[in-house]
């Protein structure tokens, strides 16, 4: 158990969850200790919605001095796997979060068996035989009551020596079920005798052949919490009508005793977001189907899928806090994630150059075989992080969007007869250029002036347009990748009428594998950040060699998105 915890002095912008635990913690309720779980199902990959419970469960602790257990949900061995459990604790500790303990469902299959057995005892659980159709028929609409079962008042020897039978793998899966006995007329329909074991005969990643009968979730998570001391279990709003439920197991299980360790549940909004899918299923569908490139796709809402893109755990924290949290609905537009991750990488991005779409830049008047080192500056927002050199060389590369020959009215780059600087080298100024065989700009032609160069006395001449480059001899090839929404319409869960598939973004990743940056890139390791000038913030992919970078686009320096959009 952790120590007596008192709450933290700084009461500013308390969202509703940390009032609760304040108060709490005020009335001394559960002797002043503070512990929540964070309760995954590991069939999956966690995504930005989990990010938003792995802070709130672990964020609540940390706070306030407590405990937060990683607990397992593993009570369907059909859809669970190790894969998915090992992903899901490095998505925890990357995000920055440590727990106190790991704990599975599993843990705790045997009290739940014997709770189970005791609510057979006590004729608050039965044994039916009907099939899944004829339970789900009976058991009513939010409008009308339920029918009972004709099973409901069968002996509770033959419910218990049926149960047990279960578990011995003497029966079919599908064949019978475990429900308790609460009240077919109930409002609530969770109430309307809810089942709390099914037969599966399927191994168990933990208990192997051990168990063919499996609790439901809503059977145990409430205990599980309960065995664990869990004081705050913290849920999205979905399980606001299974909380009556939740209280009424551990009721059962405290045999209604006042004054007794309870743990209490309480809902928050979950994270839904523009352009996403959050539903683990269709994730799942997107990765079998080979509509994604797995789980860690730069384009997934997976926590390892934003990793892969460049997201850092600082950027989804923050978009987590700005967003809060509350007790209704709503949709996060995706461009705030956006920009959370711009604001941070800003400040710890080392700024370089890359040439997306190349085109040879000649200086006709600089000597053949001469390079410079130039100094550029890492980062203007932390001049601790210093400066690196970049080679400057007769034959350049430019991107080719930064050259018109014929330009409209405030075209500021490179154009026939107009100046330009160069960045962290010269102005130069364009004398023309050579097409090929299809009219498309092969080389461009411009001559520099020595006395320009950054840092000299007449460097300061006013020109409007400054371009990055690189040398054409002294830099590396890459691939990049852009990446887009994955969704090409604002709420796919809305599009009812429409396979969720139909609505991908045909345009939702554009390789490009011309690409040429500058040698300081060559050093990069897997996941490290920059700005590529101009362009956007981008990441090394863990994919690359020395022979092949290959970079992933983050965001954009700017949300060209949503102007494209107010556009269309």
């Amino acid at each position: 158990m952790a120590e007596v915890n008192t709450p933290i002095e700084n009461k500013k912008s308390l969202n509703f969850i940390e009032q609760i635990v304040e108060n709490d913690l005020s009335e001394k309720k559960n002797d002043g200790r503070i512990q929540t779980r964070f309760p995954p199902e590991p069939n999956g990959y966690l995504h930005i919605g989990h990010a938003k419970a792995i802070c709130m469960d672990f964020g609540i602790a940390e706070k306030y001095n407590g405990v937060c257990n990683l607990r397992f949900d593993d009570t369907n061995p059909i859809k669970e796997d190790v894969e998915y459990v090992d992903s899901i604790m490095e998505d925890i500790k990357w995000l920055g979060f440590k727990w106190g303990n790991i704990y599975y469902a599993s843990d705790y299959f045997q009290q739940l068996w014997d709770f189970a057995e005791k609510l057979i005892l006590e004729d608050k659980a039965y044994i039916d035989e009907q099939s899944a159709e004829q339970i789900a028929e009976q058991k009513g609409t939010p409008t009308s009551a339920g029918t009972n079962s004709p099973y409901r008042n069968r002996p509770t020897e033959e419910s218990l020596d049926l149960f047990r039978r279960m578990n011995k793998g003497e029966f079919e899966e599908g064949s019978m079920v475990l429900r308790a006995k609460i009240d077919m007329a109930s409002s609530n329909m969770h109430f309307r005798d809810p089942i709390i074991y099914r037969i599966i005969k399927s191994p168990h990643h933990r208990t192997g052949n051990k168990w063919n009968a499996y609790p439901m979730y809503d059977f145990a998570h409430g205990e599980s919490d309960y065995f664990e001391g869990v004081t705050h279990s913290i849920c999205t709003l979905e399980f606001v009508v299974h909380r009556p439920l939740y209280d009424w197991f551990i009721d059962q299980l405290t045999d209604n005793k006042e004054g007794v360790y309870r743990p209490r549940q309480y809902e928050f909004n979950r994270l839904n977001m523009t352009y996403t899918v959050m539903s683990k299923r269709k994730l799942l569908q997107l990765v079998k189907e080979g509509l994604v490139n797995g789980w860690d796709d730069p384009r997934m809402p997976t926590i390892c899928g934003l990793r892969r893109r460049g997201y850092t755990p600082e950027s989804i924290r923050g978009f987590i806090d700005r967003i809060g949290y509350t007790k209704y609905d709503g949709i996060i537009d995706v461009s705030l994630l956006e920009h959370s991750v711009r604001e941070d990488l800003n400040i710890k991005a080392p700024r370089v150059s890359a040439v997306l779409n190349p085109v040879k830049l000649i200086i006709t008047n600089y000597p053949e075989n001469q390079v410079e080192m130039m100094e550029a500056i890492n980062n203007p927002e932390d001049e601790s992080m210093g400066s690196h050199e970049i080679a400057f060389t007769k034959e350049l590369y430019i991107e080719r969007d930064d050259f018109m020959e014929n330009p409209p009215k405030k075209f500021f780059r490179m154009t026939p007869g107009a100046e330009v600087r160069l960045k962290n080298a010269y102005i130069v100024r364009c004398t023309g250029c050579k097409k090929d065989e299809k009219g498309e700009i092969s080389e461009i032609y411009a001559e520099y002036d020595p006395l320009t160069k950054s840092g000299m006395s007449d460097s300061n001449r006013k020109v409007k347009g400054t371009l990055h480059w690189v040398s054409a001899s002294r830099s590396l090839p890459a691939e990049v990748r852009l990446y887009d929404r994955l969704f090409n319409v604002e709420n796919p869960a809305e599009e009812k009428d429409t396979d969720f598939r139909e609505l991908l973004n045909p345009g939702s990743l554009t390789v490009l594998t011309n690409c040429r940056v500058e040698e300081e890139l060559g050093k990069a390791k897997a996941y490290d950040h920059f700005q590529f000038q101009r362009i956007g913030y981008f990441n090394l992919d863990p994919d690359s060699n020395p022979e092949k970078l290959i970079f992933n686009r983050t965001v954009s320096l700017k949300d060209s998105w949503s102007k494209a959009q107010a556009k269309a």
